[in-house]
């Protein structure tokens, strides 16, 4: 789990997407409209994709994508991040991560 932990917290945004999910990117289109610019990562493209996509598994996301870690910390897929937005808590999270300032 070390490729995708140390990953996730390298920016204050990070997401593990695949580029023919749809949920992948309708969190990608969500928390962009916030002015945030997520670093992302398409495993279907990428070169260590097959073990990402493990590490998610063991990590437990089931499916796999998509996967966000917000401020260092693994928030979960399309269903928790739409949860947070509909909750009001989102944009403080995207703020606290310095992910957008405004």
């Amino acid at each position: 789990m070390a490729l995708v932990t140390r990953m996730g917290v390298e920016y204050p945004v990070v997401i593990f997407s695949k580029s023919t999910c749809s949920m992948s990117h309708s969190v990608k289109t969500l928390i962009c409209s916030f002015g945030a610019n997520p670093i992302v990562y398409e495993i279907d493209e990428h070169q260590d994709g097959k073990k990402m996509e493990k590490e998610l598994k063991a990590l437990g996301r089931e499916p796999s994508v998509p996967a966000v870690f917000i401020g260092e910390e693994l928030v979960g897929g399309a269903n928790e991040v739409f949860s947070l937005h509909l909750e009001g808590k989102l944009v403080p999270l995207l703020k606290n991560a310095n992910a957008i300032w405004v």
